[in-house]
């Protein structure tokens, strides 16, 4: 699939995404998406519909657990999930734009 991105490699238009663009972005991350990872990434993209910002790591954290996933608020959890940078990573397979304060 061609998918217009934008300098960080992120999706130009998150109109774009859909979950056979997820499994594509993730899998280019070297990321198996299981059923934690696609709650999160369903989570960011309500997040983002409702707000417009993807969220940082500590605003990520504190929503799974507001979300319902407590499991996965912690930054050792989401870092299990998507490792490296997960509120970046999560964003990015998510078909958002990378989080303003994101390295």
């Amino acid at each position: 699939m061609d998918l217009e991105r934008d300098e960080d490699g992120h999706l130009a238009c998150d109109a774009d995404w859909c979950e056979a663009v997820a499994r594509q972005l993730a899998a280019e991350a070297d990321v198996c998406l299981e059923e934690d990872h696609w709650r999160v990434l369903h989570i960011v993209r309500t997040f983002y519909a409702e707000t417009g910002v993807s969220p940082s790591m500590r605003p990520l954290v504190r929503l799974m657990r507001e979300q319902g996933a407590a499991h996965l608020a912690s930054s050792i959890a989401l870092l299990r999930l998507f490792p490296k940078s997960p509120a970046s990573l999560a964003a990015k397979i998510g078909g958002l734009p990378r989080p303003d304060k994101c390295l």
